[in-house]
């Protein structure tokens, strides 16, 4: 579970943050907070992994109440105020939640929560990718396929360059992506949908799963209906692109 603590000035919008919070089955509220100043006294003696803090509040605002721990836990931002965005990212928060905000908007933030976090647990409901109904990608795509072999990714509000064919696999997880580079024990996690990421990888990458893109020239066996990419990792071939996949086999099959 993910402890939290929530933290807002105005009784109704804390009210709706408690509740959201019980909706999410990896999150346990700790404590709610009315100021900054109940919260700081809070953490002097509990710890939570995280915060949902509202940023205009009197006396300490949520942003300069953040930067005065001296180790913060993962903190979502709620707030009226658009122009706190930026500054809010620049503290390294998980997520900003613009009021007024629904219950989607806040399982997102929550699911980016539990990335930060590295939590294994129950993921929200409504975010699961859907396999492309046009696998032998007959269509144009968006982006240019081109010569270049380098990819810009944000992930944790930075972005990133990769690579193309460093690039082993690709897994979705909900609306996230892992991207799995050689070389990196941990993969980047970026919000991107499976077919945006098909879309613009050259023509060496194939999916075989709902949940998975392949770099096709680090295959090391095939095994039935799963690709062996290393000794620690099998993937499946699903239903729906085992015959575009067999066709590419036999493209490069010598024997009888």
């Amino acid at each position: 579970m993910i402890t939290c603590l929530a933290i807002d000035d105005e009784p109704l919008a804390l009210q709706q943050l408690v509740a959201y919070i019980s909706k999410v089955p990896f999150l346990e509220l700790a404590a709610q907070c009315q100021s900054a100043m109940e919260a700081r006294a809070f953490l002097e003696h509990d710890t939570v992994d995280a915060i949902f803090c509202d940023i205009n509040m009197p006396d300490l605002n949520g942003m300069d109440f953040v930067k005065s721990l001296a180790c913060p836990p993962l903190v979502v931002f709620t707030t009226a105020y658009s122009e706190y965005a930026v500054e809010g990212f620049r503290v390294n928060a998980v997520d900003y939640l613009l009021k007024p905000f629904g219950l989607q908007d806040f399982q997102r933030a929550a699911n980016r929560l539990k990335e930060r976090r590295g939590y294994e647990g129950t993921e929200v409901r409504g975010y699961e990718n859907t396999p492309s109904s046009d696998i032998s990608r007959t269509t144009a795509p968006p982006y240019p396929r081109t010569s270049d072999d380098v990819l810009y990714l944000k992930t944790d509000y930075r972005i990133v360059k990769v690579s193309i064919p460093d690039i082993r696999y690709i897994e979705a997880m909900s609306e996230y992506l892992k991207v799995w580079i050689q070389g990196e024990a941990k993969p980047i996690i970026t919000l991107l949908s499976m077919k945006k990421m098909e879309e613009r990888l050259p023509d060496y990458f194939m999916r075989i799963h709902r949940s998975y893109i392949i770099n096709l020239t680090m295959i090391q066996e095939v095994n039935k209906n799963r690709v062996i990419m290393d000794a620690d990792t099998y993937l499946p071939i699903g239903d729906m692109y085992k015959d575009a996949f067999q066709a590419y086999l036999d493209t490069k099959f010598l024997g009888k």
